[in-house]
C-alpha cells in the first residue's frame, strides 16, 4: 500500500523543481535564441505621432469625419455606440428587440475592427 504524499515536503519539493525547470527553459531559450531590442530609427524621417492599437477605430474616424464634422466622429458616433451599449437591457425586452441587440453589436463589433485594421495596412 503506497504511503499518502503530503503538501510538505513531497508536493511541496514537485512545484519547486518545476519551477526551476521551466526558469531554466526559459533562460536557455533566451541565451540561444536572443530578440534585439527596438528598431532601427530613420531620425531624418518626419516624426508621425500613432496612438495604441485600441484607439485606432477613434483616429480612423478623425480621418473620415474632419472640419465641420470632426464633433459627429469625435464625440456622437462613440457617443451613439457608448449610450447602445448601456441601453441593450433595454432593447433587448422590446418585441423584436434580441434582434436589434445582435444586429447593433454585431455592427459595432465590425465597424471597430474595421476601422482598427484599416490605418494598420495603410502604413
Amino acid at each position: 500500500m503506497s504511503e499518502e504524499k503530503r503538501f510538505y515536503p513531497d508536493y511541496f519539493a514537485e512545484i519547486v523543481l518545476t519551477i526551476f525547470l521551466v526558469i531554466e527553459a526559459v533562460v536557455v531559450l533566451a541565451l540561444l535564441f536572443p530578440k534585439h531590442i527596438g528598431r532601427m530609427i530613420n531620425f531624418a524621417a518626419a516624426y508621425q505621432p500613432r496612438p495604441e492599437w485600441y484607439f485606432l477605430w477613434l483616429y480612423q474616424l478623425v480621418r473620415y469625419f474632419h472640419g465641420r464634422w470632426i464633433f459627429v466622429g469625435t464625440v456622437l458616433l462613440p457617443l451613439g455606440v457608448v449610450l447602445f451599449i448601456i441601453f441593450i437591457p433595454w432593447i433587448d425586452r422590446l418585441k423584436r428587440g434580441r434582434t436589434l441587440v445582435l444586429a447593433g453589436t454585431f455592427t459595432i463589433l465590425a465597424m471597430f475592427i474595421i476601422f482598427t485594421l484599416i490605418p494598420v495596412f495603410n502604413q
